[in-house]
C-alpha cells in the first residue's frame, strides 16, 4: 500500500475512472458470464456487436450526435486521420485549409500533403501569436471552395483551447476538428462540424481506438481508388468492421461513456473541468511569478496546463518532487519543457487540489 493517493496527471495515455477500471477488473476473465474476456472474444459475435452497438449510442447521447452522422471506432491513432481526410475527402478539389495553433496542428499540416497533389493552404499560422494566443476563426483565410478546413480544438503540447468553438461561415467549407484531447469534455454542436475525429487515449480510453464523427453528406467524396482500409465509406458500409477492430479499447470505451452518463453527462463534465482549471490557473497567476504561465487567458487551455519556475533546474526539481510526493507525469512535452497538468475527465478535483498545495509547499520553500 503506497503512503499516498497518487494522482496520473500524464496526456496521454490517461487516467482512467476508477469506476471504469474496478469493472474492467471484474469481468477480466469472464464477460457476462460467457466464461472468456472480451479481449479473447470475436468481433463478429452477438456479444461483442452488443459492445460496439451500446458504445455507438452512448456516444450519440453524450454529444447529441444527429442520425446523418456516422461514427466509427478506428485504428491508428488521431495521427492517421491527418493524410486519411485528405485521401477521402479532397478527391476533385484543388486546396484544403489548414489552422496551425501549436505542435500538432502543425504535425497535421505537414502531414496532410504528403500523399496527395492538392495544396495544403495555411490559413492562419499561430506562430504570429508564439503560440501564446490562438487566431480567431473570422480571421482565417478560407474558401468555400476548398475541400474542408482542418484545425485543432485544443493543443495538449502548447496549453492552447479554443474556448468557443469556430462555427462554419458563408464562406467556409466543412470544418474538419482533431478533439483527440478534449472531446466529452464539454458541450458542442456537432451539427457545425463535417468531421471530428479524436483519439481515444485521453478523454474516451486507452490507447489503440480512434472515434471518428463523419456528415454522411461527405461520404459520398471518398475517393474510390483510396484502399478499402483507409476509406470512410469502406468503414461504414461493413458497419465498422471492414477488419478486425481495437475490440477491448472500444469496450473500456463504452464503460467510460457510460461512466459519463452517470456522473451526469458532458454538461457536469464541462462544470466540473472548469472548476479545475480555474483553481490551477488561480494558484499560478497568484504565485507573484514563480509559476509561469504567459498563455492569453481566453486561450488557455482547460486540459492541458501549462507552467514553470524560474529555471530548467528548478523545473527538474518540481517534477521529481511532485513524483514523490505521489503527483505524477507532470513532465512538460520535450521540446517545450516545464510542467504540464492534464486535467481531463477521469482526473477528480481533489487531485488538482493536492497539486495546487504541492505547488504552495514548493515555492515556500524554494521561492
Amino acid at each position: 500500500m503506497l503512503p499516498h493517493p497518487v494522482y496520473n496527471f500524464s496526456a496521454g495515455p490517461a487516467v482512467l475512472p476508477d469506476a471504469v477500471l474496478r469493472t474492467a477488473q471484474n469481468e477480466m476473465l469472464d464477460y457476462n458470464g460467457t466464461g472468456f474476456p472480451v479481449m479473447s472474444m470475436s468481433h463478429r459475435s452477438d456479444v461483442f456487436m452488443s459492445i460496439l452497438h451500446h458504445a455507438d449510442q452512448d456516444l450519440r447521447t453524450l454529444l447529441d450526435i444527429p442520425r446523418n452522422y456516422k461514427i466509427l471506432f478506428m485504428q491508428g491513432g488521431a495521427s492517421s486521420q491527418f493524410n486519411m481526410v485528405v485521401m477521402n475527402f479532397a478527391n476533385g478539389f484543388r486546396r484544403v485549409d489548414s489552422v496551425v495553433t501549436g505542435n500538432w496542428s502543425s504535425v497535421a499540416h505537414k502531414q496532410m500533403g504528403k500523399l496527395s497533389d492538392v495544396e495544403i493552404h495555411l490559413a492562419a499560422d499561430g506562430k504570429a501569436y508564439n503560440y501564446l494566443d490562438l487566431p480567431p476563426a473570422n480571421t482565417w483565410d478560407t474558401s468555400r471552395h476548398s475541400a474542408f478546413v482542418h484545425f485543432a480544438s485544443n493543443e495538449t503540447v502548447n496549453g492552447l483551447q479554443y474556448g468557443t468553438l469556430p462555427e462554419p461561415g458563408a464562406d467556409m467549407p466543412p470544418l474538419v476538428c482533431d478533439m483527440s484531447s478534449d472531446i466529452l469534455s464539454r458541450r458542442i454542436n456537432v451539427r457545425n462540424f463535417g468531421v471530428i475525429y479524436a483519439g481515444a487515449q485521453k478523454n474516451i480510453g486507452p490507447a489503440g481506438a480512434t472515434v471518428v464523427i463523419i456528415r454522411e453528406d461527405l461520404l459520398e467524396r471518398c475517393c474510390k481508388r483510396v484502399p478499402d482500409v483507409w476509406n470512410y465509406q469502406a468503414h461504414v458500409g461493413r458497419q465498422g468492421m471492414h477488419n478486425t477492430p481495437a475490440t477491448y479499447p472500444i469496450y473500456i470505451a463504452g464503460l467510460v461513456f457510460r461512466w459519463l452518463l452517470a456522473q451526469g453527462g458532458v454538461a457536469q463534465m464541462e462544470t466540473v473541468n472548469a472548476l479545475k482549471a480555474a483553481k490551477l490557473y488561480a494558484a499560478i497567476d497568484s504565485s507573484g511569478g514563480f509559476y509561469i504561465n504567459n498563455i492569453r487567458p481566453d486561450a488557455r487551455s482547460k486540459m492541458n496546463v501549462v507552467f514553470s519556475t524560474p529555471s530548467p533546474e528548478l523545473d527538474h526539481c518540481f517534477v521529481q518532487k511532485a513524483g514523490n510526493a505521489g503527483l505524477k507525469m507532470l513532465q512538460g512535452y520535450q521540446s517545450v519543457g516545464g510542467m504540464r497538468a492534464s486535467l481531463y475527465n477521469a482526473m477528480p478535483l481533489q487531485g488538482v487540489e493536492t497539486l495546487i498545495g504541492f505547488m504552495h509547499d514548493f515555492q515556500r520553500r524554494y521561492g
